[in-house]
């Protein structure tokens, strides 16, 4: 999962360079404070999507039809957590199976990312399978982890800098889905190589993901690569089953969109009006996730309302599947050349590693 939103290629994300790293930013985003890198606090540059950005983004995708919600909001902090507890569901392979891969690939991932990398992570979240990729690396000279959750984004790089405190580590919170300034590290890489975990590239539609891998490919820059994991194909049960566990985990994580506008912008949507629904598209080859109106309802978002039917779904999230040959096209499109992939036995899901083209 996960990070669905409503975009378009040409609005996807711009990643700006700065030199002003960990101090105080200066660009198209105004001023934004960042805490002393020699205090107890962590320093990072601080674009977490505010209040205003929110109500915005809501009130507009309420206003559509079909209704959508943006999911790059589903993490703050008590989404992030519910994250957490979705990847040790039983039903959701995904989080596990791509930890086996990084387990028992890893050596082989590091020897093609080669030796002094400065790696920009997108959406890393924990950081689990990231530290798992550095303690391989050879002598890795920066990483940037670039994540919404600024709670959860100070959290993993207090840990980092304990667990390598020999790496420059220049921590970034941000929609990387809107544009936003990268800075510049102290150390020289000799390549610049782009990791993007879990299966968020399947949230965009396949045209709207070649746009963003062709930005990616503007960070990588000559020289650089991708390494990216891909949610595969496979039987629809065994998908479904992972977006509606047993536990009703994901359908609290879903329904917690609601509770977070009801908590920051004084919606009146009553969580026992809704419930949660994921079905596999065949056709278009993915995971849609709603949220359901079980009865004809009025809900107010500050001056605005929202009149839902009986049986209305508001799209929270598309989690498109791809096969090896499918992704590969898609990434060749966007000016990557395939070198590996790594999957598990059963293909269930698949690390990718691309060099960009000259």
């Amino acid at each position: 999962m996960r990070n669905v939103t409503d975009t378009h290629p040409q609005n996807l994300p711009k990643f700006l360079p700065t030199r002003e790293a960990l101090a105080v930013y200066r660009s198209a985003f105004g001023q934004r404070p960042v805490m002393n890198p020699g205090s107890a606090n962590v320093a990072l540059l601080d674009l977490e999507p505010k209040e205003p950005e929110f109500f915005s983004e809501l009130v507009s995708g309420l206003s559509q039809h079909p209704r959508t919600l943006p999911c790059k909001f589903f993490y703050d902090k008590q989404g992030a957590e519910l994250f957490q507890a979705i990847c040790e569901t039983p039903e959701y392979y995904v989080t596990r199976t791509e930890l086996k891969i990084l387990q028992e690939c890893g050596p082989d991932m590091a020897s093609h990312l080669g030796e002094a990398v400065e790696l920009i992570g997108l959406g890393t979240g924990a950081g689990t399978k990231t530290r798992i990729l550095l303690t391989q690396l050879t002598d890795p000279a920066v990483y940037v982890p670039v994540d919404i959750s600024s709670a959860q984004l100070r959290r993993s790089t207090t840990l980092f800098r304990q667990l390598f405190p020999h790496l420059e580590i220049l921590p970034v919170c941000a929609d990387y889905l809107q544009p936003f300034p990268l800075p510049t590290p102290t150390h020289q890489p000799k390549r610049k190589v782009v990791y993007f975990p879990g299966s968020t590239i399947g949230n965009f539609d396949p045209p709207e993901a070649i746009g963003f891998l062709q930005r990616i490919a503007l960070v990588c820059r000559p020289g650089g690569g991708l390494l990216i994991g891909v949610d595969l194909k496979k039987d629809p049960v065994t998908l479904e089953k992972a977006y509606n566990d047993a536990q009703g985990v994901t359908a609290a994580f879903n329904l917690n969109l609601l509770a977070r506008a009801n908590r920051e912008l004084g919606a009146n949507f009553d969580l026992h009006l809704w419930k949660h629904r994921a079905i596999y598209n065949p056709t278009a080859g993915r995971i849609e996730m709603n949220l359901v109106s079980l009865c004809d309802q009025l809900v107010t978002i500050r001056d605005h309302q929202f009149f839902f039917k009986n049986d209305e779904p508001i799209i929270t999230e598309y989690s498109y599947k791809h096969s090896p040959e499918e992704f590969e096209n898609m990434a060749r499109s966007a000016g990557f050349a395939l070198r590996k992939v790594w999957t598990d036995t059963q293909k269930l899901f698949g690390v990718f590693y691309f060099d960009l083209l000259p």
